[in-house]
């Protein structure tokens, strides 16, 4: 069971996720209709995951990430909204959102995400960061920026693998990576681990171009 703290401007689709996190066994501490209301509910209810939407009124999602995450840092936020535009990704994600979802997404899928996102994963999709990795070719890259085994810690992240079927693909523990990603997180000055794999995509330590096979068993 995990407390989660519904951000939306649409009353009818905060109605929905609420009663399908309910079914689920969820519990929804609080709703917010604006960006300024999902700061003031995350200070004061300490959700576990705040499900967030980019456009609000008062305080867009953007700005209400980057104030719960500074002001909140337990508070975890996953992104849902129709927008597919990379600016605005990027802004979030550097803003603190660990997952970036569109509402097209699947109700099963959104659950999924906000259970890795509660548990301190990331998710992010390997086509959000192909697009990004797109639009960042020309950037410079510094390849001796982290270590072999860093740089093959990102790499699985990037194609969508979790930190701990990282672990496995790469015959480590998940507390080995966990302390390669604290180190990455100084490198790279990240604030998070998708902000970690989005900075390395930039600099082009990473390349989405070396599929990594996803395990699906979780251990």
């Amino acid at each position: 069971m995990i407390k989660i703290l519904l951000a939306d401007d649409h009353a009818l689709l905060r109605e929905g996720l609420r009663k399908s996190f309910e079914a689920a066994g969820d519990t929804v501490v609080g709703e917010a209709s604006s960006g300024e209301e999902a700061v003031a509910l995350a200070r004061a209810l300490q959700p576990q995951v705040v499900l967030m939407d980019l456009s609000m009124p008062v305080m867009d999602g953007i700005e209400a990430t980057r104030r719960i995450r500074e002001e909140v840092p337990g508070v975890r936020v996953a992104v849902l909204t129709m927008h597919d535009d990379i600016e605005k990704t990027r802004d979030a994600i550097t803003a603190g959102a660990t997952a970036y979802l569109s509402k097209g997404t699947s109700f099963s899928e959104v659950r999924e995400t906000v259970l890795r996102v509660a548990e301190g994963d990331t998710a992010l999709s390997p086509a959000l960061a192909g697009a990004m990795l797109a639009s960042a070719r020309s950037e410079q890259a510094d390849q001796n920026l982290l270590s072999d085994r860093q740089v093959e810690i990102l790499q699985a992240i990037a194609n969508g693998m979790s930190t701990k079927q990282a672990g496995r693909h790469l015959g480590i523990t998940t507390k080995t990576v966990h302390n390669h990603l604290n180190a990455i997180y100084r490198k790279l000055d990240a604030q998070s681990l998708t902000h970690a794999v989005l900075s390395a995509v930039r600099l082009g330590i990473i390349d989405l171009d070396d599929q990594v096979e996803t395990e699906t068993a979780e251990a």
